[in-house]
């Protein structure tokens, strides 16, 4: 499930995400809200035509996650990811009030979309415009997000229900682990046994 808050220059994405990480193969799930630039595109048809909505370039990832075997809503893997690399996520941020505070976090983060676009390596068309639209419905971003967060996921079933489109994702990951003899894959096992 995919929660799309679209702007003139900027989508904002909320969703729940199921990770496991590389080398330990420790596993991970709560709220990632991605900002992505659109991408402007032609007019098609007449002008009440519907229109072709791309908000393909990512440039910001807040990964607000708890670890499976933690605390609910510890967020002891909450980390961010201020640029992209063409579609790759830059390593990992760690920061303090990402953990703490992260709902706090992410609402500031969101009232000055200007900034976060610019540490991103972007540019904004009319940046006092996105700032003023998105920090509007930055209460209503963060509570989708709270209600994609790992504290609200309580079985492997629920997880994989709202994540069933990352099945390819998922196995990518266990493909790539460097110690696949730690990974609990009864809990994996939904998207494994899922059809591709």
């Amino acid at each position: 499930m995919l929660h799309a808050f679209v702007y003139n220059e900027v989508a904002v994405l909320v969703r729940h995400w199921f990770e496991i990480g590389r080398t330990d193969s420790r596993l991970e799930h709560g709220t990632r809200v991605e900002v992505r630039l659109r991408t402007p595109q032609p007019q098609r048809g007449s002008y009440a035509a519907a229109q072709v909505i791309a908000a393909d370039q990512p440039l910001f990832r807040a990964d607000l996650f708890d670890r499976v075997d933690g605390v609910p809503g510890g967020f002891e893997a909450a980390h961010f990811h201020p640029r992209f690399i063409g579609v790759e996520p830059c390593e990992r941020t760690w920061a303090d009030e990402v953990q703490k505070t992260p709902w706090d976090w992410l609402h500031g983060r969101l009232s000055d979309i200007p900034d976060l676009v610019a540490t991103a390596g972007a540019k904004l068309a009319d940046p006092d415009a996105e700032r003023a639209a998105v920090a509007a419905d930055a209460d209503m971003i963060v509570e989708a997000a709270r209600r994609r967060a790992g504290s609200e996921c309580r079985s492997k079933a629920q997880c994989h229900e709202w994540t069933r489109d990352t099945t390819s994702a998922v196995r990518l990951m266990v493909a790539d682990l460097e110690r696949p003899d730690l990974l609990d894959r009864d809990r994996v096992s939904p998207w494994l046994d899922a059809a591709a």
